[in-house]
């Protein structure tokens, strides 16, 4: 009998890619200069191009 290889979840497949566009959105507007909003303590901040952490895709 054939070892089937485990499936991975619709709901996994989408977050990995929703992750992977968001950090390449970030990095693009770090690139660019441009600021972005992200919620801080319970705030909407706005993180200056030159304050945005460099993002490490894998």
């Amino acid at each position: 009998m054939k070892q089937s290889k485990p499936r991975q979840l619709l709901s996994t497949k989408i977050n990995a890619g929703l992750k992977s566009a968001v950090a390449a959105a970030i990095e693009r507007h770090r690139k660019l200069g441009e600021s972005i909003a992200v919620w801080q303590d319970g705030k909407v901040v706005i993180l200056t191009a030159d304050r945005i952490p460099p993002m490490t895709q894998k």
